[in-house]
Order: structure tokens, then sequence, then C-alpha cells
């Protein structure tokens, strides 16, 4: 067994790497001694534990009336009026404010009046976290040649070189592109012979001409407000569209330059304008060692020393944070723009506790606490101006909240940023929050969740796959749920899209903050995010999920074709409250046993997928190939929605427990098959069953019904941490 240390400070049980990371790395330079953030910790414990747990505790007891009263209405008619008395009735539900507008103030601009694309990025991997840093511009020739957003016929490997008939099809998008977001009045980007910048003692001028010697204007030439030039020939153009900015670089001695008519050797967009690097679903964090890992990369990020070197053939590759970016204006003014996003971190929901700090009675205390004071220490050094860049331009720090179960639990968010404020002398609206609206409790009551945080909210974002598991569980006892795809198709969830919206809208939150929108899953189908992802943008969306820095590229193409910030749908919140508590009816007899089958096939094969690298590697977030193949970005949030719909079949006895079993083991040998190249990967072999990966996966649905708000954690903190004590458990799940 693996001990932890801990030494006594302050009445808690620190963990030694915690504390030394404190004292020796975090502290120095904030003004701020190591007692005084163990004293912090300890008050925040001490005023604020008690309200922690009750609060979880009424989650427990509300989740036990609905268990009750969906089980007395099994069977029956459903009846929207008397759902919403109930709700009402036990205090689920409560009435939204009169009148509500977010009066958040000192935000920054990429948040505040920027609408663009945002990456969510597992901080505990710090080369992932510089990448997504770094991903604020980024090049549109390489997205395009890279990925599938234009099909091609000839596929070539990537050590082919360089394929002149991709370049060429490359460059002919990137200029209809262009054509959309920096037309000229009369012709197109494709039509141009030449791009030339003249500079004169006093002024400089741009001239755009065509294969036939005419000059083509843009139609709109403020578009166009500064250049960069290393020489008469290779130099860049910088333009802004819809508040984001656009770099033509022009070179023809290159070799995409030679084959582009104008020159033109790439187009770089601004596309990741923000970027959450997260503390919670998508990393592995178990114990203190862990939570150091992940706490050093942010203190990193915001002094602006993080690197990571890493092999690549036979190359050694170093990567630290991008630098800013500079432009001459043409009134010869300097123009530096950031080089990296705006970083906002998000932190653990409070149903979490951790053993690396300890009460004097040897009990985990909240871990949301902890991140509360340790990413606010680690960000101090950028409110104090002492790292090598600046993130918040405004002196604030963005910390999102996940899984908050309406506006009492919002409250106690609120309530714990300021408190640590006035620990460290902060002024007061300093941390601002971003609410995750992924718990039904939060989306019935929206408006009341942002009147108690509307001095501080500046983001509310959608997420299917943490709300579709919430909705499971919340109505568990009412009967069997759709097949996953099926539910996307659900009446609740058009309406908690919709009232995500109207309640940002509503609340003037638009005006000063971000609405967003979930993850593009599928990485490697750019085509497809092309083709579909602007409708998040459509409905009112602001900012929206992608999983890569090159998806972020293409993403933005999106906000170039639709000015996010004026797509106001006109929709109102009590519109919305019946479609949100619709419970749905479904006899799984109208599925085939074939149905059946699969549909248990695909969520075994799921979660022993994401499960097996997350027990055996302690990795939280990955690209995980589907049944078909497919690669998706699954996190803990994708491993609750497949284990909370099979613990609701086995409830409903639309599965048994021997063919969930059996349906495992035989995922189990598909998982090898898929993943086995990897040298990292641990297989499950030819007993599966002796895997502790297997064993947390089977617990996940199996215990799934009991788990509080059918939250993944409790089951994959335990097996990760036997895993890293080497220690198979003697009997096998209940």
């Amino acid at each position: 067994m693996i001990e932890t240390s801990y030494r006594s400070i302050a009445g808690l049980q620190i963990a030694n790497e915690l504390a030394a990371f404190v004292t020796q790395e975090a502290v120095p330079g904030t003004g701020i001694s190591s007692d005084e953030v163990w004293r912090l910790l300890a008050s925040l414990v001490e005023q604020l534990g008690d309200r922690n747990r009750e609060l979880l505790k009424t989650r427990d007891e509300l989740q036990s009336k609905l268990d009750q009263w969906y089980e007395d209405q099994h069977g029956t008619s459903f009846n929207v009026t008397e759902h919403q008395d109930f709700l009402r009735e036990i205090g689920y539900l409560v009435d939204p404010p009169n009148e509500l507008k977010v009066t958040t103030q000192g935000v920054d601009r990429e948040i505040a009046t920027i609408a663009a694309p945002q990456l969510v990025v597992p901080l505990d991997n710090a080369r992932y976290a510089i990448n997504a840093a770094n991903a604020r511009w980024g090049s549109l020739f390489d997205a395009l040649y890279g990925t599938n957003a234009i099909p091609f016929e000839d596929e070539r490997e990537a050590d082919q070189g360089y394929d002149q008939t991709r370049g060429m099809l490359v460059i002919q998008q990137a200029n209809r592109y262009l054509d959309e977001f920096l037309p000229f009045q009369e012709f197109s980007w494709n039509q141009l012979n030449s791009i030339v910048l003249n500079e004169n003692n006093d002024s400089v001028a741009v001239s755009f001409l065509t294969v036939q010697g005419n000059e083509a204007k843009l139609a709109d030439p403020n578009c166009l407000v500064g250049y960069n030039a290393s020489s008469d020939s290779a130099f860049s153009l910088l333009f802004v569209h819809h508040g984001l900015h656009i770099e033509i670089q022009v070179d023809p001695k290159h070799p995409v330059g030679q084959q582009h008519a104008a020159g033109i050797k790439d187009v770089i967009l601004e596309a990741a304008v923000t970027t959450i690097q997260d503390c919670e679903d998508s990393v592995a964090a178990v114990d203190a060692v862990d939570k150091v890992q992940v706490y050093r990369n942010w203190l990193g990020l915001m002094k602006g020393d993080l690197t990571a070197t890493f092999s690549k053939g036979r190359n050694q590759i170093k990567r630290v944070l991008s630098e800013d970016r500079v432009f001459q204006a043409f009134t010869q003014e300097t123009i530096q723009l950031p080089g990296r996003s705006l970083l906002l971190v998000r932190i653990v929901g409070m149903h979490m506790h951790t053993d690396a700090v300890l009460t004097k009675d040897g009990i985990p205390i909240p871990e949301a606490f902890l991140d509360a004071v340790l990413v606010t220490l680690g960000a101090l050094h950028d409110l104090k101006g002492q790292g090598r860049f600046q993130n918040s331009k405004t002196g604030s720090v963005y910390i999102v909240k996940p899984k908050q179960h309406g506006a009492e639990e919002v409250t106690l968010t609120v309530d714990l940023f300021a408190k640590v404020e006035s620990a460290f002398g902060l002024p007061e609206g300093t941390l601002k929050l971003g609410i995750m609206d992924e718990e039904r409790r939060t989306s019935v009551n929206l408006l009341a969740c942002l009147e108690r945080a509307a001095s501080r909210v500046v983001f509310i974002n959608t997420g299917f796959l943490d709300r579709t598991g919430d909705e499971i569980h919340s109505r568990m006892q009412f009967g069997p749920v759709v097949p996953k795809d099926a539910i996307k198709e659900s009446v609740w969830l058009n309406a908690y899209e919709r009232n995500n919206v109207a309640a940002g809208h509503a609340s003037q939150l638009d005006q000063v903050g971000q609405i967003g929108k979930g993850m593009w899953a599928m990485p490697d189908q750019m085509a497809e995010m092309l083709s579909s992802k602007y409708k998040q943008l459509e409905a009112g969306a602001t900012t929206a999920w992608v999983p890569s820095p090159t998806a972020a590229v293409l993403h933005a193409i999106h906000y170039h074709q639709f000015e996010a910030a004026s797509q106001r749908t006109g929709d109102h919140c009590e519109a919305f409250l019946s479609g949100l508590l619709t419970v749905e009816p479904f006899d799984a007899e109208d599925l085939s046993p074939d149905q059946i089958q699969h549909e248990l096939n695909n969520n075994c094969q799921s979660i022993l997928g994401y499960v097996s690298r997350w027990i055996n590697r302690g990795v939280g977030c990955s690209k995980v190939p589907d049944l078909n193949g497919t690669g998706l970005m699954e996190d803990r949030a994708t491993l609750r929605i497949s284990s909370q719909l099979l613990a609701n079949w086995l409830l409903h006895k639309v599965i048994s427990r021997d063919k969930l079993e059996a349906a495992f083991k035989a995922m189990a040998s598909v998982v090898d098959q898929q993943q086995g190249a990897s040298s990292e990967y641990c297989p499950f072999g030819e007993s599966p069953e002796d895997s502790l990966a297997f064993q947390a996966a089977l617990t996940l649905v199996l215990e799934g019904v009991d788990e509080p708000n059918g939250y993944t954690e409790p089951t994959l903190f335990r097996y990760r941490k036997l895993a890293k004590q080497q220690v198979v458990p003697t009997s096998s799940p209940a």
C-alpha cells in the first residue's frame, strides 16, 4: 500500500507533496504566506463545510422523493401540470425572479464582446494545456489540408511530402472563404495575380491586382487594419471581421506561395479566443500527487513559464507559450494582439472530496474549496503583473463551476468566491463565475441561479452528456429510457438547449458574458462539423466547444459566416418549462432483440474503452474508438450517460445481469483489438473479470441506480487508487 504522509497546519492535515508545492512554488512572489493559505482553507472548511454537506443531503432527499413519485407514475398517463406542482411542493422547482439583469463588471473583451470557438483541455497534461493556450491563432491552410474538411480522392500519408493537387484545392477553398469574409467590390480572391505592399516614408498602401491588371477594391476598406513586413515581397496583412482577426501571409518564394497565384502562403485565423483549462471531467486526479500536477500546470500558465518537452520521431520538441503578435497600423501605431487564448479554469463539483487535505479527524475536505484557493493563488501571479504574459487585462480570474444543483448551490459558490477574495485582498468581483447548466434542477431554475450570481457570472453552457446523465438518473424509476441516439430527439433536450439561450438573453448575460454550447465529439470528422456546428450559433450561442486547435480554426469559419451576437431568438424561458419537465414514456418492447443487443454492446464498448485508460493510465480525456471505429472525445460525462442508461435498462429488466456481463466480456475483446496496437495499452485479456478496469466498468452500471445523481467519480476514484497501489480486490462488484 502507498501511504500518504501529512503535516498538521492550521488544524488541517496537509499532504506533504501539496504543502511543499504551496510553500516552494505557488506562494513566492504573491505577498501571501503559506500559513495564510492554509488558514484560509481551514476557515472555509469550518464556515462552509456544513452548508456543503447539507446541500448534498438535500440532493439525496430530493432524489428519494423523485424516485417514489416517478415509481408511482409508472404505467400511468404522465401529467405535466401535476409534475410541476409536485416539484414546487418539494422545493425542487422555485419561482423565477420578476426582473433580472446580470451586472458583472470588468470582463475581458474575449468573453464580453468577442464570439469565437472555445477549447476545453485537461490541465494535468502540460503539452495539451500549452497547445490549447496557443490555439488563439491557427493556420486555415493546415486545417483544410490535414483533415477531411475538403474531400480528397487521393489520400496521402504525411511523410509523402506536400501534395500540390491537394494544396490547390485548399487554396481554392480558402479563397472562397475570403470572398465571404473579406469580399472585393467586383473581383474574387481567386482572380488575384499579386498583392503589393508599398512603404513610403509617410504612408503605406496595399494593392490587390488581378490577372488582367485591374486593382481589386475591398468592399469594406476598414477591414484592413494593419501589416507586418519582413521584406519587400514577404509580408502579412491584418484584417478584422465580426471582431475576429485574419492574417494573410504573403510570400511568393514559399512553396505554397509559389502555387498561389497571388503569392499567399497561408491564412491565419483568430480561433480559440478563450480556453477552459480543466481540473474536472477531463482529468484523473485522485490524490495529492495528481492534484499538485494540475495546480503546477495552472501556476505555470499564470506565470507564463510552463513548458513541455516530448519526442516526435528522432526529434525532441519543446512547447512554450506563444508570444504576442505585433503589427503596424496604417497610421504607424503599433497593434499588439494576444498570442494566447484568454484562460478560464474549471474546478470540481461540490460533491467531490479530497484526501489531499484532511480535517483533524481524518475526514477528506470538499475538493472545490481546495481548488478555489489554489487556482486563485496561482492567478495572483497574473493579477499582480508578475507573469511573463498577462492573461486578464481587467484583473479577473474566470472560474467555471460544474454540477451545481439549483440556486442554493450557486449561492454557496458565490459565498466561497467572496471569502477567497477577501482573504487574498482582492477586490470584490475579481473571481468571475461560469455556470455549467448540466443538471436538471439548474436547468429548470436557471434564472434563479443567475440571480444569485448576477454580479459575477460571465458564462453559461449547455452540455448534452452530463445533462442527459442527470435526466436519466432523475427519472430513473419512471421506466426505461430510449437508446442513446434517440435521446437527441427528446422534447426535454430541445427545450433545454433553447431555454439556456433564452435565459442568457433575458438576463442580459449576453451583453457581458458568454452563452455556450457543447462539444463536437468527433475530432476526425471535420467536414461533418463544418456542415452542422454553425447551428449552435444560429440558435443564439456566442461560443461553442471544440476538441482540438485544428477544430477551433475550422469552427472559427462559422463565426465569420454568422454574426453570433446578433442571433437573438426572441424566446422566453416560461415557454420551455413544460418541455424541460416532460418525461416521455418508452416501451422497450418496441425494440427488437438485435436492437437491444446493439445498444447494450455500444454502451459497454464505450464504457470499457474509456475506463481502461482512466483506471490503468490515469487518462481523463482521450479519443476513444466507438463500436464502429470512429474516434470520439470522451470524458466522465460520456461515461455517466452510458452507465446510467444501462443501469436504467437493468433496473427495468430490458437487459439481465447475465446479458450485461456477457456483453462486457465480449466488448473487452473488441476494445483489446481496437487499442492493442498502443504500447501503453493494458489489455483486458482472456480473463477480463480479473482486470481492475473491467471491474470498475461493471460496477458503474451495477451501482448506477444508487450512486448519488449517477456520478461516476466514487467508482473511478476507488479503482484508480487501487491501480496506483497495485492492489486487486478479492471480491467482484456487488
